[in-house]
């Protein structure tokens, strides 16, 4: 008998089934690595926004930090200094956010205030984009530019040194229009708000334009009609500045002074002679001062002296602008020490109000 095979329909589904299977298998391996990729990603997105936008600093008691970034420094400057002010949380996301940022390429001198709780992205943006906060300057009681140097030296970053050559170049202030007796009168004592990377020329060309902001045509038209320029009105100023501590009384000691310049008599001043001798510890200026041989001796000069004996104070300048017009051409220091004085038309009333002074320092033992 003979066997006839046939093939039935079903007979290959093992091998169908296995092939269903490898692709199941491979599509299962697919969305596995496609998972494990989604995981990486979102873990990478996180912890970069977490280093861009998370807080990444801590101030002590959550208090502003000044930081100081000097001209010509290189990002390793930049980090020694971050590092020692000490305020990063975490200095290795710092790095790399500033990295991918090119913070090492954009480095911008300046003072920059550091806030608790900034993140990275916020604190690479300022120091990248060089937003650096101003500083104060303040001045005041200056005797001289080269006291002013110091002072100023030390709230911007420009040296003491750099400031006085600057205000000692004879070439320089001439361009400005002073000289070596005059350069005091440029500045005018006050509050100003600079960037601390302000160098030498920057600071003295922003006080010569407030200067000329100061002496307007009105101040100017004031000045000229007391016969006096600008400049003039601060050197006098500047001695009126140290005849008295007290504003209310500095219009009338002005006065004085004017009328003597008006009446063509010697000033008389005893600072400009504390100024000539150079001897600020000097209380009772006697005979034997008066015979100093220096232009700043109003006893021997007749006029203003060449220039301010100080860096005058606004309100002296102004009590200058507005002095009193009275008929008072002299004045001593009350005897009762409390910085005003008695002011006298005639020299016997001047010489009573002065006996009474001199008995009041022989009293206290004051001799120079």
């Amino acid at each position: 008998m003979v066997k006839i095979e046939t093939k039935l329909p079903n007979e290959r589904k093992p091998r169908k089934s296995g092939k269903k299977k490898n692709s199941k298998r491979s599509r299962f391996t697919l969305l596995l690595v496609l998972a494990i990729l989604l995981i990486f990603a979102l873990t990478f997105a996180y912890w970069l926004y977490c280093s861009l936008m998370s807080p990444n600093v801590k101030t002590a008691g959550g208090k502003d930090v000044e930081l100081f970034i000097p001209t010509g420094a290189d990002y390793e400057q930049v980090q020694s200094l971050i590092n020692n002010a000490g305020f990063l949380v975490n200095e290795k996301s710092f790095n790399w956010i500033a990295q991918k940022k090119e913070y090492p390429e954009n480095i911008h001198p300046g003072r920059y205030i550091v806030k608790d709780g900034m993140s990275n992205n916020r604190l690479v943006n300022m120091l990248r984009g060089g937003l650096q906060s101003p500083v104060k300057v303040t001045f005041n009681n200056m005797r001289n530019v080269d006291q002013l140097a110091c002072r100023i030296a030390s709230q911007i970053e420009a040296d003491s040194s750099s400031i006085a050559n600057l205000l000692h170049n004879q070439d320089y202030i001439s361009q400005l229009g002073f000289n070596k007796y005059t350069i005091p009168a440029l500045f005018l004592p006050d509050t100003y708000e600079f960037y601390w990377n302000t160098d030498a020329e920057g600071y003295v060309n922003r006080m010569f334009q407030e200067y000329n902001k100061f002496w307007n045509e009105e101040r100017k038209q004031q000045a000229q009609s007391k016969g006096l320029t600008p400049v003039q009105v601060s050197t006098l100023a500047s001695i009126v500045n140290k005849e008295t501590n007290m504003s209310d009384e500095m219009p009338r000691v002005a006065g004085v002074y004017l009328n003597r310049l008006k009446s063509n008599w010697l000033l008389q001043a005893d600072p400009t002679l504390i100024f000539a001798w150079n001897d600020y510890s000097i209380r009772r200026v006697l005979d034997y001062h008066k015979q100093i041989d220096s232009p700043y001796n109003t006893y021997k000069h007749q006029g203003l002296p060449p220039g301010p004996i100080c860096i005058p104070s606004i309100a002296a300048v102004k009590a200058v602008l507005n002095a009193e017009d009275h008929h008072y051409y002299y004045f001593c220091a009350k005897e009762d020490f409390s910085g005003y004085h008695n002011f006298a038309k005639t020299l016997d009333e001047h010489n009573r109000n002065a006996t009474r002074y001199q008995q009041a320092l022989n009293q206290r033992g004051i001799k120079k």
